[in-house]
């Protein structure tokens, strides 16, 4: 009954958080502010290089080199297939990195992943059926539509759209803290399952991987090698919970998708935050 309620509590955090850093998001910008970086064709090239062939390739190689559990390695290959983190900008903003670059590039990403993954999954895991729309239905709801609301304040209003930021930043900034607190008390029994299995290991060399392939593939620019390693680094959790939930019975895939989703929250946002702090000493 209790895992119940935070479970529910921690989807109503989740959808707060992607809805309000959206909004914020969308606040701070301007259309062509998010387009210009996205006329990069090498860049643009790079970003689906590494999202779609590299990652899911790395997850593969971790569950064969770490004999990891047929779940867990099904868990591992959705993370690999499924980019476009809502959290990107977030994580993007706290790195002092390229932040239009970021959204365009998590839309980008978002978009690729519902048109990916019901094409490469089949391919990958033969006898698996993904349903797209599914998937498309709660990313145009929960982040497309919050995103062009902002945008629209912006362009329309652009002063309340900057009294109105700070305020729908902070709410995004708890949800995303209670977030992390409920998932972790929600599962904790089956992340204490995974101990032992390598499954913890395989999360962090995953994630240590997205950013190596992320920095070494961002190009010259500080400010873009951060957003690269971060956005490669940092998976669409929610599509890769819709397929696990609804295309498999193995328990341990949803499992592995939530641990990966933990370890990547401790990792990433000190990260970020040690990013931006060293990009401010640069600057001064």
């Amino acid at each position: 009954m209790l895992v119940e309620l935070l479970s529910k509590a921690a989807t109503a955090a989740l959808l707060s958080f992607v809805i309000a850093s959206m909004l914020a998001t969308g606040a701070a910008l301007a259309i062509g502010d998010i387009i210009k970086p996205l006329r990069n064709v090498r860049l643009v090239t790079l970003v689906l290089f590494a999202n779609f062939v590299l990652m899911p390739v790395t997850a593969i190689f971790l569950a064969k080199m770490l004999w990891l559990d047929e779940g867990f390695g099904v868990g591992l290959l959705l993370l690999g297939c499924a980019a476009g983190a809502p959290f990107l900008p977030k994580l993007a903003e706290l790195a002092g990195g390229d932040l239009p670059f970021a959204v365009g590039a998590m839309i980008l990403l978002t978009l690729a992943s519902v048109a990916y993954l019901p094409v490469a999954l089949p391919l990958l895991l033969p006898g698996i059926s993904v349903d797209s729309w599914k998937i498309a239905r709660s990313l145009v709801l929960f982040m497309l539509l919050p995103l062009a609301a902002g945008l629209f304040l912006k362009a329309q209003y652009g002063e309340w759209a900057e009294r109105l930021r700070p305020i729908i930043d902070r709410i995004s900034n708890l949800s995303l803290i209670l977030l992390i607190a409920l998932i972790t008390a929600a599962n904790l029994d089956k992340v204490l399952q995974v101990f032992g299995t390598r499954g913890i290991l395989a999360g962090l060399l995953f994630i240590a991987l997205g950013l190596g392939i992320g920095w070494l593939l961002g190009g010259p620019d500080a400010k873009t090698k951060s957003v690269m390693a971060l956005g490669t680094s940092s998976r669409n959790i929610a599509a890769a919970l819709v397929v696990g939930t609804q295309s498999f019975s193995d328990p341990k895939v949803v499992v592995m998708i939530i641990v990966v989703a933990i370890v990547g929250f401790i990792v990433l946002i000190p990260l970020s935050r040690a990013l931006g702090s060293r990009s401010l000493l640069q600057h001064h």
